[in-house]
């Protein structure tokens, strides 16, 4: 199978996406959109664990940016209370000046400080989505998962974090890869079961 982008061409703005096989519960069909990668690891979001928590509640003021479905993320297994907000821009600000307290992962993608006020980010941004955790990897943790096969390194789209139907974004990058990676997108729940 091939598996997008080598090792060595990981960096932020790439997916990994989890293979049907990895037997860590906490990423079971998971797609993550990694945030840092270096030498002292990797540092990422889940993309397809939306929670039952309405953004309005915890973050009200910025309930008319978000995304839909407009909850709060789940975005990994590590410091819970940790936030972290994606944001698309409009426009390509990473090729020129970003805005202020926005921080490019793709050319209309990247991280926004949820301390900006949201009243006056209408005109910079045209979506936001909100993560409670966030995934990450000590040094070698990652290679060493990806070495097993655990992950698929593949190239993001901008609308890939933004997703109204999460619950399918697994299958559905799989799914535009074309070749062998599209027939993983239909591998069953419970193999026992077919």
């Amino acid at each position: 199978m091939s598996d997008g982008p080598g090792l060595g061409a990981l960096r932020p703005g790439h997916l990994l996406v989890a293979n049907p096989l990895l037997p860590d519960p906490n990423f079971d069909r998971t797609v993550v959109m990694v945030l840092a990668y270096g030498e002292e690891g990797a540092l990422g979001v889940v993309l397809n664990r939306p929670s039952d928590t309405m953004l309005a509640a915890p973050l009200p003021r910025w309930e008319h940016l978000a995304a839909s479905p407009a909850v709060v993320f789940v975005g990994g297994p590590v410091q819970h209370q940790a936030v972290i907000c994606l944001a698309r821009a409009l426009g390509h600000p990473a090729a020129s000046t970003p805005p202020l307290g926005w921080s490019a992962v793709l050319p209309e993608v990247g991280t926004l400080d949820l301390d900006l006020d949201p009243d006056g980010l209408q005109a910079s941004f045209s979506q936001v989505r909100v993560f409670a955790g966030y995934a990450g990897w000590s040094a070698g943790q990652l290679e060493a998962e990806l070495g097993a096969g655990a992950w698929w390194i593949l190239d993001a789209q901008a609308d890939d974090p933004f997703c109204d139907e999460p619950d399918d974004l697994w299958k559905r990058v799989l799914r535009r890869q074309g070749g062998s990676l599209a027939l993983v997108a239909a591998y069953p729940n419970d193999p026992m079961l077919n």
